[in-house]
């Protein structure tokens, strides 16, 4: 009986050794990410200007979900104007876009444009929409 518990105490320690250390052992079936499951906007690292928002604008259809190339780029959330993506800042993936040129000038273009857009909203872009 004394072999048999010795090759018992043998075969404990021996367990023990292999299990502690699997635990610093990389997983075989560890999944890694390979890519982010995150799409940019069309505009990304470009230039984002209101030509640019324009463009996007006129792609966008409020009836469709929003995604990073179905948004108004020209809607406010708390002041703040949303990123080539529709992210706003403070979200997380915001990046600050690539700003076109600004002068008086181009100001009162812009603002007579906003204007018109506010008069004659897309159809469908009624607060609640699918793509708001």
């Amino acid at each position: 009986t004394t072999n048999y518990k010795a090759k018992m105490m043998k075969l404990t320690v021996a367990v023990a050794l292999v299990a502690s250390a699997s635990a610093f052992v990389p997983m075989q079936n560890a999944r890694m990410p390979t890519k982010l499951n995150f799409e940019y906007g069309e505009y990304d690292d470009k230039l984002w200007d209101n030509d640019a928002k324009k463009d996007v604008y006129n792609k966008w259809d409020p009836a469709s979900p929003r995604s990073a190339k179905n948004f108004n780029p020209f809607e406010t959330f708390k002041g703040n104007s949303p990123d080539t993506s529709g992210i706003f800042p403070g979200e997380s993936r915001y990046k600050d876009p690539t700003r076109g040129d600004v002068s008086f000038a181009i100001m009162m273009a812009e603002k007579a444009e906003a204007e018109e857009r506010a008069a004659n909203p897309k159809a469908g872009s009624e607060p609640g929409c699918p793509g708001c």
